[in-house]
C-alpha cells in the first residue's frame, strides 16, 4: 500500500506543480536613467488568493528580493528602492508589474517573479 501511495504522489504531484507557471516579460535591455516595467502574466492560480514578489539577481551575485504585492493589493518594497519602485497588478489579466524608474548601472540584473501561495499581506 505504500508503494501505491507513494507512486500516485511521485506520477501526479508534478502535474499540480507544472501546471502554475509565472512568465516575466520586458524590454530586454533599458539605457541608464530610463525607466523599466516588466509584466509577470500567472496561469494556473489567482492573483486574488496569492501574492507576487520580484526578486532580481546582479551578475555574480546572489538574489535580491526587491518587493511583493499581495492577494489584497498591498505592497511592500525593499527600503533602499522605495522611491524608485512601483509594483501594481491586474487580477483579470493574471498580471503583476514592476515598473522601476532611474535605471543605474548597479540594476543591471536578471529580473523574475515569484508566487507566495494563500498570502494576504506582504509583511
Amino acid at each position: 500500500m505504500e508503494i501505491l501511495i507513494l507512486f500516485i504522489f511521485t506520477v501526479f504531484a508534478p502535474l499540480c506543480i507544472l501546471s502554475q507557471t509565472l512568465q516575466e516579460s520586458g524590454p530586454g535591455t533599458v539605457r541608464p536613467s530610463e525607466s523599466l516595467r516588466l509584466t509577470c502574466t500567472v496561469s494556473g492560480f489567482e492573483l486574488t488568493s496569492n501574492a507576487v514578489h520580484w526578486i532580481r539577481q546582479p551578475p555574480g551575485k546572489g538574489l535580491e528580493w526587491i518587493g511583493a504585492i499581495g492577494s489584497d493589493g498591498s505592497t511592500a518594497v525593499t527600503d533602499s528602492l522605495k522611491n524608485r519602485v512601483t509594483i501594481t497588478k491586474d487580477n483579470g489579466k493574471k498580471q503583476a508589474y514592476l515598473q522601476m524608474n532611474g535605471m543605474e548601472v548597479k540594476d543591471t540584473a536578471m529580473y523574475y517573479c515569484a508566487r507566495e501561495r494563500h498570502s494576504d499581506r506582504t509583511e
